[in-house]
């Protein structure tokens, strides 16, 4: 999972082209000499896709093997993500969500970025953090956040009780010797391992 670009552009209609507030891209995949070209690639591309969205909508268009996520909000604003096919549709536009809402409480009550007539690099640092910070998807995608937290808890409780017992040891002899058991509890517990009915975290 890649996370190649990150953009904002000032939305100018559907006739005249996007101008960028900042982009940031990773190209580190591509050989050297291919870079340069990458790069303006993918800027092309955001600039066209975010240009074609009309206000308040979002989507995600396919290039080769990129996916470019845009959503154009109503205040004319555009962020763009450009991933590989592997990263999350729900990652990449909570990216895009966290990074305007990020550049808007920046910016504040100043909206000069509304008047660019030429591309600028005004949102550059707060992009290339995002860029950094967002190259594992879960960073932004909550639930895949929770899900990764649940399946590492899920990996440490199937370690079963006996792998946690000394080498040699066994959990009948544990019980037998234990002060928290008492003796009905004692007797349970070897009813029960017989029977294999219940108890089976024991």
């Amino acid at each position: 999972m890649k996370l190649v670009g990150v953009g904002l552009l000032v939305y100018k209609g559907d006739a005249t082209p996007a101008t960028f507030i900042g982009m940031a891209t990773d190209v580190s995949n591509f050989g050297y000499f291919q870079r340069g070209t990458v790069r303006e690639g993918i800027m092309f591309i955001a600039r066209t896709i975010a240009q074609r969205t009309q206000p308040g909508m979002r989507q995600t268009v396919k290039n080769e093997e990129y996916l470019c996520h845009v959503h154009v909000k109503d205040t004319g604003i555009a962020g763009i993500v450009v991933a590989d096919a592997e990263y999350p549709t729900t990652a990449a536009f909570s990216v895009i969500g966290k990074v305007l809402d990020d550049f808007m409480a920046q910016q504040g009550q100043d909206e000069s970025w509304r008047s660019l007539e030429a591309d600028s690099m005004l949102a550059n640092p707060l992009l290339e953090a995002a860029l950094a910070k967002y190259q594992d998807h879960t960073q932004a995608d909550k639930i895949a956040k929770i899900q990764k937290d649940l399946d590492e808890t899920k990996i440490i409780l199937h370690q079963t009780i006996d792998s946690v017992l000394k080498r040699g040891e066994k959990l009948d002899a544990l019980v037998d010797k234990s002060n928290d058991l008492s003796l009905a509890s004692q007797m349970f517990y070897k009813q029960a391992r017989k029977t294999n009915a219940c108890c089976r975290f024991m």
